[in-house]
């Protein structure tokens, strides 16, 4: 819809009245016989709305000294009446659809959808935070690290709550401590986040969140259920014991006497836990319980053990994880030993390159997508008042060709 707009008004006026005569043209008169007026003004110079001018005449008002200007009103963005309108229902069947309840019927819905994606409208989030109390959005605080298992949960996180209509907020601090954790969780409530996820990976993490104090609920991911500050928070957390236990078992399946073990880094809540079900399995099994070797999660820790590790006799070894793994298969090479024909290797998470090695890596895949929907499950619940269900996710061993059967003597 186009205005005419009269801008720069002169503050001189013409004379009511001025009889024609030589040189001066009679003003054009209406059917009434009175002057024609083309518009009615405001006060002296104020901008005013008026007819456009007839085409190939410039602009002119009645004093001369108003230009009138065209100015083209840009439509305004769809409401939520406009998709009621376009698919045939009521506001409140619209309102339904937005805010993912299930009681609409699955016909209606789509007729609501489409209308939504003809028109392009967009939910209004601050008008209906004001009226569900609800943002629909979680705030996440993580460590800033490229390590594969801390990434992944966000990235599983992120999926879980895209699905469920929340949107993240994350804060990534480069050195996790309890003001720098008190500051990220300070900020996000002032966003007005509807709970919160913490990735506490490690002791420095789990040492901020014992000062804790928010005023939305709380979720850990990734820390042991026993490591979330006394068992205070829930936590989504995979069963790092119970996969150590699985690639432990399926070596000595395979006839080696005992399972060597390459650490992670000892102040990561993971690397302790996969430790302490390599121990428990081989101890369970009455096989020998070798001393661990400590490592980081770098696959350069990985290369550095692998004399220590040909020199104490191991034909089998549990590393802390994959990228110690690589390392380690990379350092046998070079030594002239066979995998898994001399020492057989299996590495925990399942990297993306895990099947592309020579040889393909045996290893222990944890499922981070379930990690993610977990852990916003725990939280939802929390954010509903229930008690949430915080049952560990379950790893899975993934065989593929860097085990076998020990060497013959």
């Amino acid at each position: 819809m186009a205005h005419t707009v009269l801008v720069g008004a002169s503050r001189r006026q013409p004379p009511r009245s001025a009889p024609a005569g030589p040189g001066r043209a009679a003003a054009p008169r209406g059917r009434s016989g009175g002057p024609r007026r083309e518009g009615r003004a405001g006060a002296a110079g104020a901008p005013t709305i008026g007819l456009r001018a007839p085409a190939g005449r410039p602009p002119r008002s009645r004093g001369g000294g108003r230009a009138e200007v065209a100015v083209h009103e840009s439509a305004r963005p769809p409401v939520m009446a406009d998709v009621a309108a376009r698919a045939g229902v009521s506001l409140q069947t619209v309102s339904r659809v937005v805010n993912g309840h299930h009681a609409v019927r699955s016909d209606t819905r789509e007729r609501v959808e489409a209308a939504i994606a003809d028109l392009g409208y967009r939910v209004n989030t601050a008008a209906r935070a004001l009226v569900t109390r609800s943002s629909r959005t979680v705030g996440v605080v993580g460590v800033s690290t490229a390590e594969f298992g801390p990434t992944s949960a966000l990235h599983g996180l992120e999926a879980a709550a895209r699905a469920a209509g929340y949107a993240t907020s994350v804060v990534l601090l480069p050195d996790v401590d309890r003001a720098a954790v008190r500051a990220a969780v300070d900020n996000l409530r002032d966003l007005g986040v509807d709970g919160l996820v913490v990735i506490a990976p490690d002791d420095a993490a789990v040492a901020a969140l014992e000062a804790l104090e928010a005023s939305v609920p709380v979720v850990t991911l990734e820390a042991p259920l026993d490591a979330a500050v006394g068992g205070a928070l829930p936590s989504a957390s995979v069963d790092q014991e119970r996969g150590a236990r699985l690639a432990v078992r399926h070596l000595l399946d395979l006839g080696h006497e005992t399972v060597h073990h390459l650490t992670g880094p000892s102040d990561w809540l993971e690397a302790r836990s996969r430790e302490a079900g390599w121990r428990a399995e081989l101890e369970e099994s009455g096989a020998r319980v070798p001393e661990p070797v400590p490592g980081d999660w770098s696959a350069s820790s990985g290369h550095r053990a692998a004399q220590q590790l040909v020199d104490d006799g191991a034909t089998a070894v549990l590393t802390g994880n994959d990228q110690a793994a690589i390392g380690l298969l990379g350092a046998l090479w070079q030594r002239g030993l066979a995998v898994p024909g001399d020492v057989s290797v299996v590495g925990f998470d399942d990297v993306p390159e895990a099947p592309y090695l020579v040889p393909p890596l045996t290893t222990v895949r944890q499922d981070f997508d379930a990690l993610g929907r977990r852990c916003l499950d725990v939280l939802l619940a929390r954010l509903r008042g229930e008690e949430p269900d915080v049952q560990r996710v379950e790893p899975s061993l993934v065989v593929r060709l860097s085990t076998g059967p020990p060497p013959r003597r």
